[in-house]
């Protein structure tokens, strides 16, 4: 066992399509979700320790719990019992991924602080059994391990690599205060009562415009089907995807369960013209400018 600090790198996440079916007996909802990593991280850092414990820094960590159920904790703990350790670790998060704002930033530190520890404890687990150990901790974590480009089938957790041609430049609003991914699920099958809600299916188009690169292309296959739904449960949300839109945005659509609000751009110089009208607008608390695709998590 090693006794050094290890620190791994993992990026947000934006779903370029989001098409969701009925709700399973299970509660769940069948996904054909396409992910693509942008290039905004968190940071988790494993040090050895006497017990396990969480401490973080950075954007919005007052909104974050620093106890046993944070999903970081988790994710040591599911690893050690496992391996038959203690968990005992000290797991430190420098946030800059949006909190609860549809970007997957406690996936994101779920999955840094797995293979922070498998690294500090060298466990020596592989590939599937980390991934395995993701997809018990939530629908997202897996793809926030893996990174690049992936669809999502399942809740989200049956991942297969998707092919990205070139780079995409996005702007993200965030919003105040956070929406519960729970709430927006139920609003959705609200909104969805009654009605035959087709099986989901990832666009050809949009993994084409992935595949090719084109901006323009992808702005035209952007959906999410947890978009209505977020914006009744949120509806300031519609006036800060029309200051986007009006600043230039090739296309705008709220990132996941919300309220983060993503909007594609055509290259970096429109992403700090669509970022700079934003925050003048004032539907928004804080705008971000990243580009994607961004790797999975890496130790550093």
């Amino acid at each position: 066992m090693t006794t050094t600090a290890i620190t791994v790198r993992v990026p947000a996440k934006v779903n370029v399509q989001l098409a969701v079916g009925a709700a399973r007996p299970d509660g769940f909802h069948d996904l054909a979700n396409v992910f693509l990593a942008v290039g905004l991280y968190d940071e988790v850092t494993a040090t050895p320790a006497d017990t396990l414990r969480i401490t973080a820094e950075g954007h919005d960590v007052d909104q974050i719990p620093l106890d046993r159920t944070n999903l970081a904790a988790r994710a040591a703990e599911l690893l050690a019992a496992r391996h038959g350790i203690e968990p005992n670790v000290h797991l430190h998060i420098t946030k800059d991924i949006p909190v609860a704002g549809g970007m997957a930033g406690g996936s994101a530190d779920a999955a840094g602080a797995l293979l922070a520890c498998d690294t500090l404890w060298s466990t020596g687990a592989s590939r599937d059994e980390l991934l395995a150990i993701c997809a018990e901790l939530g629908s997202d974590v897996p793809f926030s391990l893996v990174g690049g480009a992936a669809l999502g089938r399942g809740r989200g957790e049956l991942l297969t690599p998707l092919p990205v041609g070139g780079t995409f430049h996005w702007v993200f609003a965030v919003a105040d205060g956070g929406l519960s991914t729970p709430a927006v699920y139920g609003e959705f099958d609200r909104l969805t009562a009654g009605t035959d809600v087709p099986e989901p299916e990832a666009a050809p188009e949009l993994l084409a415009a992935l595949e090719s690169g084109d901006a323009t292309a992808l702005a035209g296959a952007l959906a999410n089907d947890l978009q209505p739904a977020a914006l009744s449960l949120r509806p300031s949300l519609t006036a800060t995807l029309a200051a986007g839109t009006a600043a230039g945005a090739l296309a705008a659509l709220v990132s996941g369960s919300g309220p983060t609000t993503a909007f594609l751009v055509k290259d970096a110089e429109a992403a700090q013209q669509v970022a700079a009208a934003l925050l003048a607008s004032g539907t928004c608390r804080q705008v971000r400018v990243a580009e994607s695709p961004a790797v999975g998590a890496t130790v550093l």
